[in-house]
Order: C-alpha cells, then sequence, then structure tokens
C-alpha cells in the first residue's frame, strides 16, 4: 500500500491500517528508542507511548515529511523526555552495551587504539559520561548518524531542523567528543 493511500487510512480509523503501520515500523522504533534508552524494557514501552501518540495525533499529521520521519521524531522526542525522568548515571552502565570503545575511536579519533585500553571498564565509564556531557541536540544528531545509520537529510526531517545545522550539530559532538576522549586515553598513558 503507498504511503499516501496508507494515510488516509489512517486518518480515517481503520484498524488494519494501523496494525500495518505498526507492523512496519515497531522493530525500528524500538531500536530508535534503545539508543537513547539503552534498556529493552523501556524501549518497547515508550514504543508503545509513540503509536498511542500516532494513533491519538494522525488526524493533525499534515503529510510534510514521511509517515517514517514523523514517527522517528516523535520516538526521539518521547526518549529524550524518558532520559530527562531518569539519573543519567543509571545509563551509564547499560550505554557500554550498545556501544564499544573501539567504535568511538574509530569515530571521533581516526585511528585505532590498543585493544588493552579501550577493553577497560574504568575508560569506558568516563567515554559515556563524556557522551552524557553533550547538549541534547548534538546527543541526538550524533547518535542518529552514528548508531542509527541515517543521513543528514533524514536526521534534519527528525530533528525538524535544517542539514545544516545537523551537520554542524555532529560536528560540534564530534569534536567535543575526540577532544574527551584524547584526555581519557591519555590519562591511561601517563
Amino acid at each position: 500500500m503507498k504511503e499516501a493511500e496508507l494515510l488516509l487510512k489512517l486518518k480515517a480509523g481503520d484498524k488494519a491500517a494501523f496494525e500495518q503501520l505498526i507492523n512496519a515500523y515497531s522493530r525500528s522504533v524500538i531500536n530508535t528508542c534503545y539508543r537513547f534508552l539503552l534498556n529493552e524494557k523501556d524501549a518497547e514501552d515508550i514504543s508503545q507511548e509513540v503509536f498511542i501518540e500516532v494513533f491519538q495525533s494522525i488526524r493533525a499529521f499534515k503529510g510534510n515529511s514521511k509517515i517514517s520521519t514523523w514517527i522517528y521524531r516523535i520516538a526521539v522526542t518521547k526518549s529524550l523526555d524518558e532520559i530527562k525522568k531518569r539519573n543519567r548515571k543509571k545509563r551509564i552502565s547499560s550505554i557500554g552495551k550498545l556501544l564499544k570503545l573501539e567504535d568511538i575511536s574509530q569515530w571521533m579519533g581516526g585511528g585505532k587504539q590498543p585493544d588493552q585500553v579501550l577493553h577497560e571498564k574504568e575508560k569506558m565509564k568516563e567515554v559515556m559520561n563524556a557522551l552524557n556531557t553533550l547538549p541534547d541536540s548534538q546527543r541526538v544528531a550524533f547518535t542518529l548518524s552514528k548508531m542509527d545509520g541515517y543521513n543528514h537529510l533524514e536526521i534534519a526531517e527528525i530533528m525538524d531542523t535544517t542539514v545544516i545545522s545537523v551537520e554542524s550539530l555532529i560536528y560540534r559532538a564530534k569534536k567535543k567528543m575526540t577532544q574527551k576522549l584524547q584526555l581519557i586515553l591519555t590519562k591511561k598513558n601517563d
């Protein structure tokens, strides 16, 4: 079913169309929420909230973007709202399940670091703390780009901003993280 047809059915309250929408996007929404919440159960809970919001507000959706972009924007917003409710220290331990220091150093440092440094628990926590210090907009853009693999245009649509703003956010996040990562890795060598 084409998106325009699906949208008409959704706005008309067609339950089968809504089930089709959930089947098409639920796994991606859960994954997006997980990238922020770092807990599968929480991601599943928030994804349910996302689809409740989609169901409740589909009639107000103007179609200025793809349905998927609109859904992911809701997922990101709800995930960030959930993060604000939490104690950020709880994120540090679970983010390690998702990220590896090797990936972070390759993304930001441009070079490989010795394996023994990359796998130290203490350094992992420092890196996670550094990620948590990024402003929300930078963390969102960085996460969507480096973890979820969205391109800059998709991120701009999800964040409801311009591609230039997304490029700037990612650049600043990468620059801050590179500096922080270098400090963390330098501490190890001292």
